[in-house]
């Protein structure tokens, strides 16, 4: 029985961790491990649409152009993410679908190269906030920004990383192509990276130099291929306030007025929490059902209401200019040619 359709966004970390060398073997073991959790979301009558970050691969890609400047022209930002979206997508692709062939699920599996549209005034591209690539100590830090010519800034207390400019996400070019493959049984990987960023010039796209957030562009294509829920993984469990304090409290349910009210006293930092409850609260205000924030081990049991923290609208009435959910998503979907 189809209990609908949930976009499921993996980290970057999730692939390629702190610890790891970066190489091709770990990475696919990584992705095995995650592929084993979204084999058991199909087999409970999930319809998924699998998304996931590039952070540390696209800074590692950035770093190796530019060490091999000397010899092979260097890339740009925007081919840099394709070029990890496409091996990404691959790996997961191959990967899920082997581990869909040992459960006896005969499905096939087609990861997208995702183009996602932003604006070119978008004040990100002033303003580089997003981390990307490995964790570096202070003194390496301050010699990769002189010797590369890169912005470094600290981490969330985990160390020193390089930041590139992250524009909002307008919309998911391939996006009727998804929801295609979607309605005809496929598994679909998308929006790799946040997408490949690009914008309008000339009456026609050309790409631009950033890193979208993996969450927001997850949350917009999940909006706009009528998911009824959404998956934010992340390292703990569930959502707290006043995290690491005395007084921290974990959240089972965050009603989307909460949510915003806390995101405005500055309860979740911009590094690591706040982008997911922006991504979940935009989700559910535009008709998605649930979004849930938990660890990639507690994806089943979230969805069945046992852990996680569940973002919904709750029992508050909207605030003023709050989108009725029924409205924006009838919206949202008249805007894809079917």
């Amino acid at each position: 029985m189809q209990k609908g359709i949930c976009v499921v966004a993996i980290g970057g970390n999730a692939i390629l961790s702190e610890t790891d060398q970066g190489t091709i073997n770990e990475q696919i073991e990584n992705i095995r491990i995650v592929c084993t959790k979204i084999v058991g979301l199909i087999q409970q009558g999930y319809q998924v649409i699998v998304t996931h970050g590039n952070g540390p691969q696209v800074g590692q890609t950035l770093l190796r152009h530019k060490l091999s400047a000397n010899i092979v022209s260097e890339g740009t930002l925007d081919a840099c993410g394709a070029e990890t979206q496409g091996l990404l997508g691959y790996l997961i692709q191959q990967v899920l679908r082997n581990e869909l062939d040992k459960a006896g699920l005969s499905l096939d599996v087609a990861a997208i190269v995702t183009q996602v549209l932003v604006d070119k005034q978008d004040k990100a591209f002033q303003e580089p906030t997003k981390p990307i690539g490995p964790f570096y100590s202070k003194d390496e830090a301050e010699e990769v920004s002189r010797k590369y010519d890169r912005k470094i800034v600290e981490d969330s207390g985990r160390g020193y990383r390089m930041v590139v400019p992250s524009p909002i996400p307008v919309d998911i070019v391939e996006k009727n192509t998804i929801l295609s493959l979607l309605k005809s049984g496929n598994v679909v990987i998308a929006a790799g990276g946040g997408g490949i960023p690009v914008v309008r010039q000339d009456n026609g796209l050309v790409g631009i130099a950033a890193v979208i957030d993996k969450d927001a562009a997850s949350s917009l294509l999940a909006r706009m291929v009528g998911a009824d829920y959404l998956l934010l993984l992340t390292g703990v469990e569930k959502v707290c306030i006043n995290y690491r304090q005395p007084n921290e409290s974990q959240l089972d349910f965050l009603p989307v007025w909460q949510a915003e009210k806390y995101l405005a006293e500055g309860q979740f930092p911009e590094g690591s929490m706040a982008p997911k409850i922006r991504a979940a609260v935009e989700f559910v205000k535009y008709g998605g059902t649930k979004a849930i924030i938990t660890t990639l081990n507690n994806i089943c049991a979230a969805l069945q209401g046992e852990t996680g923290t569940a973002i919904g609208l709750g029992d508050q009435p909207p605030v003023a200019g709050y989108p009725a959910g029924a409205i924006a998503e009838k919206t949202i979907m008249e805007s894809c040619v079917m």
